[in-house]
């Protein structure tokens, strides 16, 4: 336990059974992860796993549309792994809707989690950050942050708003060498959901978890001679 907590710490907000599992797996090869989620008992069968085979895993349950759940769990991250040196933000809220079927509260709510939440944890992560002079903040986003469908009323602003603070964020934070970039994940996910939503959907057609992590893995390790601001993935045959 004394090699894993000497590890540095990566958290990833947002992890269900596609991308932030994926990341999670990935980052745990060298990194110690904090896996930030609501729901309680996927996070701690995901941390048994890592640990079981040699990680270091630490749950930590969170409604990040909420700021109070947001203190608490970064709280219990200080204190029994240290600071992040590392934030992946891959939570997100994604209802459909054209602009007169989308309720305010659904709006809201997608903004809270998408943009809102992204805003909070970066705010738990980057004093500690600049105070040693390095980090790496990564955005999941998606199509709607770039070109939304007339049903992303909600999921498309919140989006778009995520990106916008990605932006802010790498022009102040990249001098101070905290790299911050955006990732537009441009297309369908392989996880169970995404099987459900479109069971005719074949294997060529889905972007591979653990492949969009591969990604995510080369960002955070860049040298800052030729940092990555923003990005696209998207299946080979994905039309752009």
């Amino acid at each position: 336990m004394a090699d894993a907590i000497r590890k540095p710490v990566a958290v990833v907000v947002g992890v269900g059974p596609g991308l932030g599992a994926a990341l999670a797996r990935r980052f745990a090869a060298e990194y110690s992860v904090a896996l930030i989620a609501r729901k309680a008992d996927y996070l701690a069968q995901l941390a048994a796993e890592i640990n079981a085979q040699g990680g270091h895993a630490l749950p930590a349950p969170a409604n990040v549309a909420e700021a109070a759940s947001i203190d608490l769990a970064f709280a219990t991250i200080r204190e029994q792994m240290g600071a992040p040196q590392a934030l992946l933000y891959n939570a997100a809220m994604r209802p459909f809707g054209r602009l007169m079927e989308t309720k305010p509260s659904t709006f809201e709510n997608t903004w809270r989690v998408n943009a809102m939440g992204a805003f909070l944890c970066s705010q738990q992560v980057v004093p500690a950050m600049l105070q040693v002079g390095r980090g790496v903040i990564l955005f999941t986003g998606a199509t709607a942050g770039v070109k939304p469908f007339p049903t992303s009323a909600a999921f498309g602003p919140a989006k778009f708003a995520m990106r916008g603070l990605a932006q802010a964020m790498a022009r102040d934070l990249g001098p101070q060498n905290i790299h911050v970039a955006y990732i537009n994940v441009d297309g369908p996910i392989d996880m169970p959901f995404i099987r459900r939503l479109r069971p005719d959907a074949k294997e060529e057609d889905l972007l591979k978890p653990a492949a969009i992590a591969e990604t995510y893995w080369h960002l955070a390790h860049q040298d800052r001679s030729a940092w990555t601001q923003e990005i696209d993935v998207r299946p080979f045959k994905e039309q752009f």
